[in-house]
């Protein structure tokens, strides 16, 4: 595999440790300044430029964007895969974990823990939202922060109007988050690749600091996560978009509570910690997915007219509750189930003896008009439709 790692920092220990691993299994690895290309369009010939010269031939990237070139990092993403080259984590993914409010708009819609969160811009609704998210102290977070830079504890109401007022006085754009009580200081780090977690460690926080992060001197132990963590962990990272992760868990009286999912996680405090060869799982990872690539439905389903992906809810009373999935008839009207959901878990391809519950979601395949007469009126009248044309 010739493998390209996108990174700004040749010399960080994350971008090192990568390389290593890539070039221990024999591998064909180079680091490229995400900054250095050059993007050329076209038509029909998506190109990239490289320090002036026509790029070499790739069979997957690895992006490690950092936060300050987000737009630009992207872009270069994009061009990758546009030009049919496997990248470990899609733009799509990346853009949606930069933006805090946007990737906890995406997770909020989904049976996944997370803590209850306001966004304002008006003076007049500050004080309401603050009571909406249980009162003060609240966590006060800039949207764009990284490493706990511009996560701010405020203790009362007063002081939080005060930090609010003073941020947004500076164009910044802030969320206002419920303080998690509980978990005292504390937070997990879930190491994410593909469709498990590889590594997981517990964070503290030292002395009077609220924030868990080892860039502000917290301290971490190797942690084994239950399956509910570990399952929650996933998901949060599918969800967003990506495929290599950092997702950060609170520990909530009602279970995990997902803080904030990161698309380039750093490798030296999980892998110190932990003891465990987590670059190699990643490149393993890599490898894999060029041999045997995932299609992804969404662009390649298009061309089949009236037909796409779409995801049917199942609401307490429907006459659903209590069938098999054969008992449905979905297949008699050109609806084929890929995976059910139900709380936590995803059961992909679910046997069709299944019996369906309530709140159970099902992804499926298939016609699109069908698909529509499947959801309940109430839900369809909503602001919150289910099926979604490709």
């Amino acid at each position: 595999m010739k493998l390209a790692i996108l990174s700004c920092g040749p010399n960080s220990y994350s971008t090192r440790r990568f390389k290593e691993a890539a070039s221990q299994r024999e591998h064909e690895v180079k680091v490229l300044n995400t900054l250095k290309f050059a993007i050329d369009l076209q038509q029909g010939t998506p190109d990239l430029y490289y320090r002036q010269k026509p790029l070499g031939d790739y069979d997957a990237v690895l992006p490690r964007i950092g936060a300050s070139i987000t737009y630009y990092g992207t872009a270069v993403v994009r061009q990758f895969q546009e030009m049919d080259i496997f990248c470990a984590n899609p733009a799509y993914g990346i853009a949606n974990s930069r933006d805090k409010l946007r990737s906890l708009q995406i997770l909020s819609r989904h049976h996944i823990g997370i803590p209850r969160t306001t966004f304002v811009r008006d003076k007049k609704d500050v004080l309401p939202s603050i009571e909406r998210v249980g009162g003060a102290p609240v966590i006060i977070k800039l949207i764009e922060g990284t490493q706990g830079i511009g996560v701010l504890l405020a203790e009362t109401t007063k002081a939080a109007e005060s930090i609010i007022e003073l941020l947004q006085s500076q164009k910044q754009n802030v969320l206002i988050q419920k303080f998690v009580a509980e978990s005292k200081g504390k937070d997990i780090r879930a190491f994410v690749v593909g469709d498990r977690v590889v590594a997981a460690m517990r964070r503290v926080a030292q002395g009077q600091e609220f924030r868990s992060n080892v860039h502000r001197g917290g301290v971490a132990e190797a942690v084994e996560l239950t399956e509910e963590y570990s399952e929650t962990a996933v998901r949060a990272a599918q969800i967003t978009g990506l495929r290599i992760a950092g997702v950060d868990m609170l520990e909530g009286k009602t279970g995990p509570q997902i803080m904030e999912v990161n698309s380039s996680p750093g490798l030296e405090g999980i892998e110190k910690c932990t003891g465990l060869d987590i670059a190699g799982a990643v490149i393993d990872y890599i490898a894999a997915q060029v041999d045997f690539p995932e299609i992804d439905v969404r662009q390649r389903l298009t061309v089949s007219k009236g037909y796409g992906v779409s995801e049917i809810y199942i609401p307490e009373g429907s006459k659903l509750v209590g069938q098999t999935i054969t008992g449905t008839k979905l297949r008699d009207q050109d609806i084929n189930v890929l995976t059910l959901y139900r709380g936590a878990k995803s059961i992909p391809n679910p046997r069709a003896d299944r019996v369906l519950e309530a709140r159970d979601r099902l992804l499926c395949f298939g016609k699109l008009e069908s698909m529509r007469t499947m959801v309940p009126q109430k839900i369809r009248r909503g602001r919150r439709p289910k099926i979604k044309a490709l």
